[in-house]
């Protein structure tokens, strides 16, 4: 039915179908969101294994948070397809939530956007109303820009048959604070009954409030900003890690001096900044402002600095390596920690990848400690993966990459034992240093003097 007079009540009464295009790890738990407040949902997805996995009842992604909230069989409330033709008719509201990812030249990839448009709307009656919703990231105008040209080869018009919307999604994976059902909303939409429509739809999602902000461009522009703004400060971190042990000057200790006035903002200095928001989203921007012919050296010097750090690493490991009176050329390291943050499998754009790439350019050999990572997106003929502590075999130096529970509480004690020399780089300075000291490590810290 779509969008008509009889909208809101129907979303008072939850006689709404909420159809949810890409169920990966922004598009699974948003559908099991809206199905948890009782509307009837709809998903599509285009990898077998994921509806396999859907429609057996189990959980086909690495966030455990959801083993128990899958549907075991389908139902007029719950189903699942690889094929948009079979539930989009039958949906109201369209949620897509497929990946924007950047290409190998850093640029904006939009192939995933324009396929799901495409399926979408080959699958919408005209006349029907419907609400698409994107809530990939992208950036000002990318709803328009691809959408609006495949509208028009479907034969459908905007504001008539399809009400276009954009929603970014904002919660962080592996946070149970800050998940779906937790974070604020922003809506943008071009007809503002729409818009303040879809409001009052995310806000039996999210517990954290919904606002409409207007046009779409609005609301596509936020959300990249929201990343920009964080890749910005830690590239100032990151930067500084690098200039003040040049000085003879840890750091963390001048962060931690100034922090002590109100209004400082603290950041961390790390290996490099991974995952699929933060490395990749400033690249929409900054390819916007360049065909626009805007300033944009400060978003892309921040890139810059952060994509270096993991080269940095290796780098610094060179030197201790040397002062050990180690080769470079013949060394083994140990990676504790390979995906790209704390407690979750995820790998896309881990600094992991690109560190352990500098180190084989350098000679070394690699092992990666990491028991949740998913060996299916592990480069195999990068590294070697191990799973327990057990398995990890003789090192002459472990470097921290991730601080994974299972990595942080390690037995330390015994890992030295296998070490050919007791060398340990802390790149997220999360460990208790005088404690491994005790154990007979020599502990060398990212962003301290060495």
């Amino acid at each position: 039915m779509g969008y008509d007079s009889t909208f809101s009540q129907r979303l008072e009464v939850r006689d709404l179908t909420i159809g949810v295009i890409g169920l990966g790890y922004v598009g699974l738990p948003t559908a099991l969101g809206f199905l948890d407040v009782g509307f009837r949902v709809r998903g599509v997805d285009v990898t077998s294994r994921v509806i396999d996995a859907l429609r057996a009842g189990g959980n086909p992604g690495d966030d455990p948070q959801h083993d128990d909230q899958i549907p075991q069989s389908q139902s007029d409330s719950w189903q699942v397809s690889t094929d948009s033709s079979e539930l989009v008719p039958d949906c109201d509201v369209i949620l897509v939530t497929v990946p924007t990812p950047v290409t190998e030249t850093r640029l904006p990839d939009l192939t995933y956007v324009s396929s799901a448009g495409t399926a979408v709307f080959s699958s919408i009656a005209k006349g029907s109303g419907t609400i698409v919703v994107l809530e990939s990231t992208v950036y000002p105008g990318v709803t328009r820009e691809v959408w609006g040209p495949l509208l028009d080869a479907a034969g459908l018009v905007e504001g008539e048959d399809v009400h276009l919307a954009y929603c970014p999604e904002r919660f962080v994976p592996g946070d149970s604070e800050h998940g779906v059902r937790q974070v604020p909303r922003v809506v943008g939409s071009s007809d503002e009954i729409i818009g303040s429509n879809l409001a009052d739809l995310y806000d039996t999602l999210t517990s954290g409030g919904v606002t409409y902000v207007g046009a779409l461009e609005v609301a596509e522009a936020a959300k990249v900003v929201e990343n920009v703004q964080r890749d910005l400060n830690i590239a100032l971190v990151n930067e500084l890690a690098r200039i003040f042990p040049v000085l003879g000057i840890d750091v963390e200790q001048v962060l931690d001096a100034a922090a002590t006035k109100w209004n400082f903002h603290r950041y961390r200095p790390g290996v490099g900044v991974g995952g699929h928001c933060i490395p990749v989203d400033p690249y929409y921007l900054i390819e916007k402002a360049k065909e626009s012919g805007a300033p944009v050296e400060l978003i892309t010097s921040a890139r810059k600095v952060n994509r270096s750090m993991p080269r940095n690493v290796a780098l610094d490991v060179s030197v201790i390596l040397e002062r050990n009176e180690v080769p470079m050329s013949s060394a083994n390291v140990l990676l504790l920690g390979w995906s790209y943050k704390p407690g979750i499998g995820d790998p896309r754009e881990t600094p992991a990848e690109p560190l352990a790439e500098a180190l084989v350019e350098m000679g070394c050999n690699v092992q990666t400690f990491d028991p949740l990572v998913d060996d299916r997106l592990f480069p195999s003929e990068l590294a070697t993966l191990v799973r327990s502590e057990s398995e990890i075999s003789s090192f002459d130096i472990a470097i921290l990459v991730t601080a994974h529970d299972e990595v942080l509480e390690m037995d330390w004690g015994a890992l030295a034992e296998k070490a050919n020399h007791s060398l340990l780089y802390d790149g997220r300075r999360v460990l208790d240093v005088e404690r491994l000291e005790s154990l007979g490590w020599d502990v060398y810290l990212l962003g301290a003097p060495i």
